[in-house]
């Protein structure tokens, strides 16, 4: 913009409306300013602002006039058409345009040095996993450097390229971007806020807010506390959270909980009371029922315990966990205090902890079986749901993927191995073994159904995909080429083949990717091809399950005539599934007939 001191008329007009400045030499304007907007405030500092007319700025009922009014403002820069009210200090902070400050005790930044920047450490509370966020980072970003903390080389290339950002960006935390509201907050201190007029942030009603980077199309509101943040695009913070020390995936939810020292990948869900979830990473598409607690680590002498979760995980209501425990992708965990640590390398499993028996109980492939509407809506709704501007972090939402179909292929073996180890020892329990630290015992359950369910799962998984592209045509043998990729790296929600994440560490590594925006832009590249991996990879899981190089005509056509079975099963099942709490005369209770429950529930 085209900034120009004050003239003397100006500066009596603002005297007159009750205004103080330290120096009013170092207030700054453009042509486009007018001073009966301005009353009752004190400037420190050099100030900048931008356009200024008479007009107002709207927040649904709230209406509030353009200009700045019992406010203390110091060091700042305020963008075009800005509405600035009892805002009792604002310093440090560059507003963009647009923007609605109101009532708001505190609002400060520090400009300067890098020790400006908090680290924040997740996954771990012992702080070996701390990151530097900067304005721009992703969740993929966030959890290569957390993740390989073992390749002492490319932390520190991290770290180069961080603080370099950091230096460009000139005070990046004190950013706030166009059309953003801010409204009936105790203090914001070190927060980047990104906002644009296509998808614009608010915060309001927050007691505390410190140290953190906010994505665009966020909302804070109605009495969170955060500390040491970094959150993705359209993350939804509310209702007496408190959060420290983590990163939240974009179009997520966290509320009435404490979540702490974590990694979130997109889409989470965890906004009922008393829900904790500490020391932790959870690959998304996930969600936590009320009374959960992930985060007892007292079973360890100090804080270095962690909880890793693949994608869709459940916890279900009141499921308690010890660190240090693992489980596979769309695990779901019935209500259960869990005695020990727990390792589940079964994909869409169900858990049961039975105290009765005093065992644990697997079932696999338990969505598939028993909850299709589900497993078949989720795969849907996250894509659905997503309403990013500009997705900066990619994520595969299908829940039948290259990486949790590779979990599925290990999840098979494993079942033949402990079937056929019970057949040899004449027991009619299946028994799993490394599921559970301790001496009891982990039954299979239903492993036969399991067993042939997650074939159905690996065929769905590569004809879906593969049929709309051939047809009736055989497939290009071309597509047998290589081995098959049989370890995918979920990146935030981007899939990688863990050669394609060797190579990208190594460009870091040796310089050729030298800035956040290369290593951006490998990722971009690697999702272009995406596709074409995945189109490899299931025709490559075909080929397994035939124990075939390649396929012929026969075996694809009957590929295709299994894979209209099992779209007819899945219509069948998701009727089948839905249909129970139709049926259940206990959901019927409540309603006074037939016409009121149906106006209710639809």
């Amino acid at each position: 913009m085209n900034y120009r001191n004050l003239n003397p008329e100006e500066i009596a007009s603002l005297k007159a409306q009750g205004n103080r400045a330290e120096d009013w030499s170092t207030i700054f304007v453009t042509d486009t300013f007018d001073t009966t907007c301005f009353y009752g405030n004190f400037f420190g500092g050099k100030i900048y602002f931008g356009a200024v007319t008479d007009d107002t700025v709207k927040d649904g009922d709230l209406v509030l006039p353009e200009g700045v009014s019992a406010s203390t403002l110091r060091n700042c820069c305020v963008g075009d058409h800005c509405a600035i009210h009892n805002v009792k200090m604002l310093s440090g902070y560059t507003i963009g345009s647009n923007g609605l400050l109101f009532n708001i005790d505190e609002m400060t930044a520090k400009k300067g040095d890098d020790a400006d920047y908090a680290w924040i450490e997740p996954m771990n509370e012992n702080g070996g996993r701390r990151i530097l966020p900067f304005n721009g980072m992703t969740i993929g970003d966030a959890y290569m450097w957390a993740r390989f903390r073992g390749q002492n080389k490319l932390m520190e290339r991290l770290e180069k390229l961080t603080r370099k950002e950091l230096q460009s960006q000139k005070g990046s935390y004190a950013n706030v971007g166009d059309n953003c509201v801010i409204k009936n907050t105790k203090l914001i201190h070190n927060v980047a806020v990104c906002s644009s007029s296509e998808d614009p942030s608010r915060i309001e009603e927050c007691i505390a807010l410190t140290d953190g980077v906010v994505g665009y199309g966020c909302k804070l509101e109605f009495g969170i506390i955060a500390q040491r943040f970094l959150l993705g695009e359209h993350v939804h913070l509310e209702y007496g959270l408190r959060l420290n020390d983590s990163v939240v995936g974009d179009n997520s939810t966290l509320a009435r909980c404490e979540v702490g020292c974590s990694i979130i990948f997109p889409a989470h869900e965890q906004h009922h009371n008393n829900s904790f979830l500490i020391a932790a990473l959870v690959m998304g598409q996930s969600n936590v029922a009320a009374g959960g607690t992930l985060g007892s680590n007292h079973n360890s002498r100090t804080a270095d315990n962690e909880i890793s979760a693949g994608r869709g995980f459940w916890p279900g209501l009141c499921v308690s966990l010890k660190h240090s425990s693992r489980f596979a992708s769309y695990c779901l965990l019935a209500k259960a205090d869990y005695p020990s640590e727990l390792n589940i390398t079964l994909p869409f499993a169900l858990v049961n902890n039975n105290a009765a028996k005093n065992r644990l109980e697997v079932m696999p492939a338990y969505w598939w079986m028993y909850n299709m509407y589900a497993m078949d809506r989720n795969s849907r709704k996250f894509a659905a749901r997503d309403k990013r501007k500009y997705k900066a972090q990619h994520v595969e939402f299908d829940n039948l993927a290259p990486d949790t179909a590779e979990e599925i292929i290990i999840g098979r073996d494993l079942l033949h191995i402990w079937a056929e180890e019970a057949n040899r020892e004449g027991r009619t329990d299946i028994e799993a073994h490394g599921m559970e630290k301790g001496k009891r015992k982990t039954v299979i359950l239903k492993a036969g159904d399991g067993y042939k369910a997650y074939y159905d799962m690996l065929v769905y998984y590569a004809m879906k995909t593969l049929d709309p592209l051939f047809g009736d045509k055989l497939p290009d043998a071309a597509l047998a080429e290589g081995e098959r990729i049989t370890r995918w790296v979920n990146i935030g929600g981007q899939l990688i083949s863990e050669n394609d994440m060797t190579a990208l560490i190594a460009d870091i590594e040796n310089g050729t990717l030298d800035s956040w925006e290369a290593i951006h832009s490998r990722f971009d590249k690697l999702w272009e091809a995406y596709p074409a991996q995945k189109e490899r990879h299931c025709y490559q899981v075909l080929c397994h399950l035939s124990q075939k190089r390649s396929l012929d005509a026969e075996e694809w056509n009957n590929y295709r005539a299994h894979y209209q079975r099992i779209q007819q099963y899945i219509a069948d099942q998701k009727v089948i599934s839905r249909k129970k709490d139709d049926s259940n005369e206990f959901r019927h209770a409540t309603y006074w007939n037939d016409a009121e429950m149906n106006a209710v529930l639809g």
